[in-house]
């Protein structure tokens, strides 16, 4: 497809989309674009460095185990979401499963986790970012929160350009974040493996921390996300009802490999209190591994951190669009400027953001307003991928009644069924759970939070419902490029899936 020619049209529910249609987002990604996407958007480097002190802290070696009870659902859901978007492609992904399978009223509630899920994950990304600059240019400055804070904002203006831009820059600069990780990523693992018989500790589980395993798994979803943004890309894929899912299942599978290699290096090289509760793991590993040169982890984790932090961003600003589009929230959202981009949602997340963090450094205690964000973050991330099994699990079982107009037998996907109702116990007992004991890790101010989040989204469900449009579909025909005898392309739209 030409950069910047039309996408395809839009229609309401009920409706065939009219000839013209709106004006949209841009179709420009391949599936080599929207791997990369989801693999950075997990943020290996930058998750670990981000949570492995909380996690050590609260579970030591059970990390390992906790980590693998979360994933197993998270990669379930890779599938299921392959799924969903092969029937339903469009930018607002979970939300628009949810309008279409469900109902429009859980779909207002799930449009509420997943702002506060996205919104809350970009504060823990922004300030380590500034975190890890001055460690790299100013190793021995200890530097004030407005120092801190203006670096912080240099990053978070800096993640604005290539959003701004659009999604083909954004894919491409990625691609150089994305190639500098992955280099780091099997160096480290190389010098690791290398180095485990000269400086390795012993490994002691001892007896297993029920509550920190619990709490670790939570914490977890926060480092098994991400790679769910091809869905949410799916409106600017060429192959809307082919690609994305296949670049989501790449990263959840990519992702649990880089933590099954770099966890157990990095728990089994370095001393357990010196990780336990560090704001920088990933830096105490290294001092074992290569010794006086801390920016070769530092550089690594910082693009790791660039990348999550835009794509984050992504994932949130093309659900708001979706929102905006259907007068969920104001229509102000869906604005796209000449890149064909929702400049509105773009400036507002990360205006947003930039808020949070300044509160953060300025007015609360540092550590434990992070605590609290951070398994804010995975408590409504775990609760968005809970919900979307939920959504998986109706579609599978009654969705031949409630969508009449899409070919599903029901139980025509039996094991995919299974998997969904695995991962919704799974995750259903996880966020039970994490009431239990998440006061243990995070004060007692937890449960009283994620109280009053959940109880103002039942109120943004009901308020929303009296100017909430019906949903908008995405006609998603897949669309090639032909190279012509004369070198122009023709836009072919191929029958739908």
């Amino acid at each position: 497809m030409v950069p910047g020619a039309p996408s395809a049209p839009l229609a309401a529910e009920g409706t065939s989309a009219g000839d013209g249609g709106e004006r949209g987002l841009v179709q420009s990604f391949r599936l080599g674009d929207l791997v990369p996407l989801s693999v950075s958007s997990v943020g290996p480097m930058f998750s670990v460095a981000a949570t492995g002190g909380v996690m050590a802290a609260e579970a030591g070696w059970w990390t390992l185990p906790a980590i693998a009870v979360l994933a197993l659902p998270f990669i379930v859901s890779s599938f299921v979401f392959r799924l969903l978007n092969r029937h339903f492609p469009h930018a607002g992904a979970s939300y628009h499963w949810s309008a279409r399978i469900v109902g429009r009223g859980p779909s207002r509630f799930q449009a509420w986790v997943l702002i506060v899920a996205y919104f809350f994950s970009i504060p823990p990304i922004a300030i380590p970012a500034g975190s890890y600059s001055l460690a790299l240019v100013a190793p021995h400055y200890d530097a004030p929160a407005v120092v801190h804070m203006l670096v912080t904002l240099l990053w978070i203006g800096f993640a604005g350009v290539p959003l701004l831009l659009g999604g083909r820059p954004t894919a491409r600069i990625t691609q150089v974040f994305f190639a500098v990780e992955m280099v780091s990523l099997v160096s480290f693992g190389v010098i690791g493996a290398l180095r485990w018989p000269r400086i390795s500790v012993p490994i002691h589980f001892g007896p297993p921390p029920v509550g920190g395993i619990l709490v670790v798994a939570v914490v977890a979803a926060t480092i098994l996300d991400g790679w769910e943004i091809d869905s949410y890309a799916a409106e600017e894929s060429r192959r809307p009802r082919d690609h994305p899912g296949l670049g989501g299942i790449a990263g959840a599978i990519g992702a649990l490999l880089f933590y099954a290699i770099l966890y157990p290096l990095m728990l089994g090289e370095t001393p357990l209190r010196e990780l336990s509760g560090s704001p920088d793991p990933l830096a105490a590993w290294a001092r074992h591994l290569v010794p006086g040169e801390p920016w070769a982890m530092l550089v690594p984790i910082l693009a790791s951190t660039a990348g999550g932090l835009w794509l984050t961003s992504f994932i949130l600003t093309r659900a708001l669009y979706a929102m905006g589009r259907e007068r969920l929230i104001p229509r102000r959202f869906a604005r796209l400027n000449r890149n064909h981009v929702p400049h509105v949602a773009v400036l507002s997340s990360l205006g947003m953001a930039a808020l949070i963090c300044a509160l953060q450094l300025f007015v609360s205690s540092l550590a434990s307003f992070f605590g609290l964000v951070l398994a804010a973050a995975g408590f409504f991330l775990l609760a968005e991928f809970f919900l979307d099994s939920i959504t998986a699990v109706v579609f599978l079982t009654t969705g031949h009644r409630r969508l009449p107009d899409v070919a599903l037998q029901p139980h025509a996907h039996p094991g995919l069924l299974a998997g969904a109702l695995f991962s919704s116990v799974v995750m259903g007992l996880l966020l039970v759970g994490f009431f239990l004991y998440g006061p243990k890790a995070f004060g007692g101010g937890i449960d009283a939070t994620l109280a009053t989040l959940l109880g103002l989204g039942v109120a943004f469900a009901w308020w929303t419902r009296r100017w909430a449009g019906p949903p908008v579909t995405f006609a998603g025909a897949d669309v090639v490029d032909r190279a012509q005898p004369e070198g122009r392309l023709e836009r072919l739209r191929l029958p739908r899936s």
